[in-house]
């Protein structure tokens, strides 16, 4: 059964993300996606080029989705979500195809990175709230035998994830150790959005 709302608001995701759509709807949060039309590169270049700290970005990324789509339903509850890939000072980009995934992961391999996932909330022209968190995963050393067979099992699907993986189904055997909420990790910060979402009386106490 569906959380009540405890005001008539409509609550729209301003992303195409079927993940992120899916942690709404399993948590009783009755939604529709409008996917932003913003540049993200062209926003990412920018901050990069003044130096901006990535946590920085992340933020600016899912507030300029929010606010895009806010500005077109000014009587919506609009959320914003965006997750940077960080290795070693690196910054990570959706890889295009199944090559790019697989240099993506190999770049990854045995070591550490950060998923900068930030998530922000707009009403009208208005940012109501805003959130980031930094989950640490950590790639086993896997063997080229097992890319190999990831990939081929894994699908297209993965080119959706910035990292070139699904935790919520077999790329979870690509890690060693993670340590971040799984929600975040899989891109929507769930249990802060809900608790901002109570707190202004939007979804029922």
């Amino acid at each position: 059964m569906n959380e009540p709302l405890a005001e008539e608001i409509p609550v729209i995701l301003a992303s195409a993300s079927r993940i992120r759509s899916r942690i709404l709807a399993n948590a009783g949060i009755e939604h529709t996606c409008i996917t932003s039309t913003v540049d993200e590169d062209d926003i990412k270049q920018s901050f990069k080029k003044d130096g901006a700290k990535v946590e920085s970005v992340a933020i600016a990324l899912a507030e300029a989705k929010a606010w895009d789509v806010a500005e077109h339903n000014p009587d919506a509850l609009v959320i914003g979500a965006d997750q940077i890939l960080e290795c070693d000072g690196r910054w990570f980009d959706k890889p295009p195809d199944q090559k790019a995934a697989a240099e993506t992961l190999l770049a990854l391999r045995g070591r550490a990175h950060r998923l900068i996932s930030a998530a922000a909330v707009f009403r009208g022209e208005e940012c109501i709230w805003r959130y980031c968190e930094t989950p640490v995963l950590e790639m086993r050393n896997f063997s080229d035998k097992f890319l190999e067979h990831y990939l081929n099992s894994a699908g297209p699907d993965i080119l959706q994830s910035v990292g070139a993986y699904r935790l919520e189904g077999s790329g979870v055997q690509l890690f060693s150790r993670i340590d971040g909420d799984y929600f975040t990790i899989l891109g929507l910060a769930l249990m802060p959005l809900l608790e901002f979402l109570r707190s202004t009386d939007v979804l029922a106490e």
